[in-house]
């Protein structure tokens, strides 16, 4: 399967909304929100240094948390664990899973990435 879209960039620092529920997202600094694909959730393949994940990644805003001043690109990697703050990532987006709807709470968001990371895996087969 071939992405329907590619992002690369620098790991930024974002609000830490993630860590507060143990899914700390890494935040793709988005330089021209003229380059980014719709907005919405999508099935990924993440590639830092020489090692592939599959991941849920957010671009747009998030509703949900009233931060809807600029679109973000911010990605829960699945199975793994460490900082990649200021290191390049590469976001091979390979299917779009939904639209980005608002929920009530962070731990409302937190149910539906956890339902996105399980489509994910079935998606790119890990």
């Amino acid at each position: 399967m071939e992405p329907m879209y590619i992002l690369s960039g620098p790991v930024v620092h974002g609000l830490g909304n993630g860590h507060k529920v143990n899914m700390p997202t890494a935040n793709l600094q988005v330089k021209n929100e003229a380059e980014l694909p719709p907005f919405g959730v999508y099935a990924a393949r993440v590639l830092i240094a020489d090692r592939e994940y599959a991941g849920v990644t957010n671009v747009g805003l998030r509703p949900s948390l009233g931060e809807n001043a600029l679109p973000t690109v911010e990605t829960f990697i699945l199975d793994f664990q460490g900082d990649l703050y200021d290191r390049e990532i590469t976001l091979h987006l390979m299917a779009f899973l939904r639209p980005t709807k608002k929920m009530d709470s962070l731990r409302a968001v937190q149910q539906q990435v956890l339902s996105d990371a399980r489509e994910a895996r079935i998606l790119l087969g890990r």
